[in-house]
């Protein structure tokens, strides 16, 4: 370890909360709780915000793996700051392989995603066909996060819908994107359900998400219990 990665994990054991590290080490059961720091997001972004200003922030970005949870979480904020979207991408290829759990990998949301629209869907279907779970959950977040409302197309469901996977958190990540679409394109949505297009376990964990949403009417709600399925 060199002088500016010891200062750095300096900087995080100086954030330390030992009982928030015991509670979020329960959340993210993937993870080895030897490997948790237990540093608080906002304190963790505070020092991304001011790391990623520094010429160590670039070194940083090329040394992987890390042996932290905190320092993967810190990678992800720094990529998410990144203005250029090549540049960006380049970053996600190369961390996303390393990324070992879900909170780690849904903190991580590109701004410059957002002017974006038309080139990052072909990347996102790249992203869903690994072979690795949580690049796999990346991409759909991606259709999640920035493609369900003005560039909504119905194509995207079908490309979620085909997703097959034997993982807790990639079909959980398929729930939750049916469960927002049916909030937010509940016509191109629902027939994914009524059809019975997904998994049994993905399809009834959708209704039960979209069953807890205040932005799905109680009409529409009724309908969603209707078509659980039963085993």
């Amino acid at each position: 370890m060199n002088e500016r990665d010891s200062n750095l994990l300096s900087r995080l054991f100086a954030l330390q909360d030992l009982n928030y590290k015991a509670f979020h080490c329960a959340l993210i059961p993937t993870v080895d709780p030897n490997a948790v720091i237990g540093v608080r997001t906002p304190m963790l972004r505070a020092l991304a915000k001011e790391f990623g200003q520094t010429a160590q922030a670039k070194e940083f970005l090329k040394q992987l793996p890390h042996k932290y949870y905190e320092e993967n979480n810190l990678h992800g904020m720094l990529i998410s700051s990144m203005k250029d979207y090549g540049q960006a991408v380049a970053a996600l290829d190369s961390f996303l392989p390393y990324v070992d759990n879900w909170a780690t990998c849904d903190l991580i949301r590109p701004k410059i995603f957002k002017k974006q629209h038309a080139e990052l869907p072909q990347k996102v279907r790249i992203w869903m066909a690994s072979e690795h779970t949580y690049t796999v959950r990346f991409g759909i977040e991606m259709l999640m996060s920035f493609y369900l409302d003005e560039h909504f197309r119905p194509k995207y469901l079908d490309w979620v819908s085909s997703v097959r996977s034997q993982e807790y958190y990639v079909n959980m990540m398929i729930a939750w994107y049916f469960a927002t679409a049916l909030a937010k394109q509940y016509d191109a949505a629902l027939p994914y359900l009524e059809e019975q297009r997904l998994d049994q376990w993905t399809h009834n964990k959708t209704i039960q998400k979209a069953i807890e949403s205040y932005r799905i009417s109680p009409e529409q709600k009724e309908h969603l219990r209707g078509l659980r399925r039963k085993t």
